[in-house]
């Protein structure tokens, strides 16, 4: 920071020094006391020294990069790919397609081979086993990886583990000789402003150096696009294009705090909105390739999304009025998985989840985010909000298996979201006037006992056990009662009463 300083003080020093003949120029200035002689003699001296100062500081910044150059290039390699990709049959449009294009029998499936370019950062050594972090977008697909080091010097490169929730992989390559091993920094440190430069291979120009600032922080990647939603992403304005997927981002001592890996770019190419996965997100990847061939995620066990406390705009109208969380950061539990490490610990439905291990929960998504990073088997405190008070639980993680029977549908409890009736959901859903309380929105899936049971979207919840429902707070207090085996829903559905048993 000291150096940044003295970056822009000499760029001060250099603009002032351009305009002495302002000055002079101001009236009432030949009314000054002073010899004209004396004033004339000291602007040379005094303008030179001042020059030697700015480039004295201007040569600091200049020495400074070059150093993180030196650093860095012989850290970050270039990975080459080679994939395999199908190509589906053609269909001849005419019987004598053939003669023109191709020869009888030859119109099946082809195949063909495809080379592809990204980067990759060397953040370990075993023996003479290096490893390289880099994207799985990257090495995802391929056959054959080849390693270029900063030197020219290539070597055989094999998957070691990949990860397309996070967008991350490890490769690894053999050597005896000694090679340079990344100093990966604490991205959380980072602060919007701060310089970084971006290393890698862009569009095939092997080992450049690019250089901007932290634009943002906390990026999350857009909505119905092929970027990961299991991270954050630090935005730079240093330039970054294809090639560069990978490569690292590294702050003005040469650390490691980020991996490029993403642009938005309409036009195809860098307009100065690059993206880099922060490198205290990527640790423990690293780690569970090297150990696991695979990343580890902490597993909660619930279903939980976001309450946008906004009066009868909200994603849920009414919940967070009803569960007293207007206006705190957090994310709802709707659903709790059976026999999960969330329902061994007595975390329930209506849960309103505000930190995790002393981390500030924004959102669903941070939730999820902060959750996966954690390390199975631990325990962690969980600060949450239930029925207006707040609580504190800890619970102890078990392992993501999305394969798993646990995380199954059917084991998804009640299966139901609900809401409060507003005048659109009641014209929407065709609700009686005199209907007002808890209306079920949305039903996860057929196969939770909610689904299984017959409730429907639309369905108003009027008692649970004989007991009347009013509120949100009330269906997820009364529905949390677990003396009962069955809940037993007595619902309007368009103007039938109708009695459901759920099981729990």
């Amino acid at each position: 920071m000291a150096r940044t300083r003295m970056f822009f003080t000499a760029i001060a020093v250099v603009a002032l020094l351009g305009a002495p003949s302002l000055a002079f120029a101001l009236p009432g200035s030949e009314k000054s006391t002073e010899a004209p002689s004396t004033q004339t003699a000291q602007a040379p001296a005094q303008g030179q020294s001042s020059i030697a100062e700015a480039t004295k500081s201007l040569e600091s910044i200049q020495y400074s990069f070059r150093e993180v150059a030196k650093k860095v290039l012989p850290v970050v390699v270039e990975v080459d790919v080679t994939e395999v990709v199908k190509r589906p049959a053609q269909q001849l449009q005419s019987p004598f397609d053939w003669f023109f294009n191709q020869p009888p029998g030859n119109n099946g499936p082809r195949e063909f081979k495809r080379g592809g370019l990204g980067s990759g950062i060397i953040v370990k050594r075993a023996g003479d086993t290096y490893y390289v972090l880099t994207n799985n977008h990257v090495v995802d697909s391929a056959t054959d990886i080849s390693v270029k080091l900063f030197d020219q010097r290539q070597f055989k490169g094999k998957v070691v583990g990949k990860d397309e929730r996070k967008d991350l992989a490890v490769v690894s390559f053999t050597s005896k000789e000694n090679l340079s091993v990344a100093d990966l920094g604490d991205s959380n440190t980072l602060e919007v402003g701060d310089l970084v430069l971006a290393v890698g291979n862009p569009l095939g120009f092997e080992n450049t150096i690019t250089m901007g600032i932290v634009s943002a922080l906390g990026r999350r990647g857009p909505q119905g696009q092929s970027v990961s939603p299991s991270t954050d992403y630090i935005q730079t304005d240093a330039s970054i294009n294809q090639g560069n997927s990978g490569g690292a981002l590294v702050n003005i001592r040469g650390e490691v705090v980020g991996i490029n890996t993403w642009i938005a770019a309409p036009s195809g190419g860098n307009v100065g909105l690059g993206f880099s996965i922060p490198i205290n997100n990527a640790k423990k990847a690293i780690d569970d390739f090297i150990s696991k061939g695979k990343v580890e995620y902490g597993w909660l066990g619930v279903l939980p999304d976001d309450v946008q406390a906004a009066g009868d705009t909200d994603t849920y109208p009414g919940v967070a009025k009803d569960l007293k969380i207007e206006n705190i950061k957090g994310a709802l539990v709707i659903d709790v998985f059976r026999s999960s490490p969330a329902d061994k610990a007595g975390l329930l439905p209506g849960d309103y989840i505000t930190r995790v291990n002393g981390q500030e929960i924004k959102s669903r998504d941070d939730l999820i985010l902060i959750v996966g990073n954690l390390l199975a088997g631990k325990s962690y405190d969980f600060d949450l909000v239930r029925y207006g008070e707040r609580q504190k639980l800890s619970i102890k993680l078990g392992v993501r298996d999305e394969k798993s029977e646990a995380s199954s549908y059917k084991n998804m409890w009640p299966g139901v979201s609900v809401v409060r009736i507003t005048d659109e959901i009641r014209k929407e859903a065709d609700i009686a006037k005199g209907l007002a309380g808890v209306v079920i929105g949305l039903v996860a899936d057929p196969e939770t006992p909610a689904g299984v049971a017959g409730l429907r979207p639309g369905d108003v919840v009027l008692s649970i056990n004989g007991k009347a429902i009013n509120t949100v707070l009330d269906f997820y207090r009364i529905l949390n009662d677990k003396s009962q085996k069955e809940a037993s829903f007595k619902v309007n559905r368009k103007g039938t009463e109708v009695t459901v048993g759920v099981s729990r």
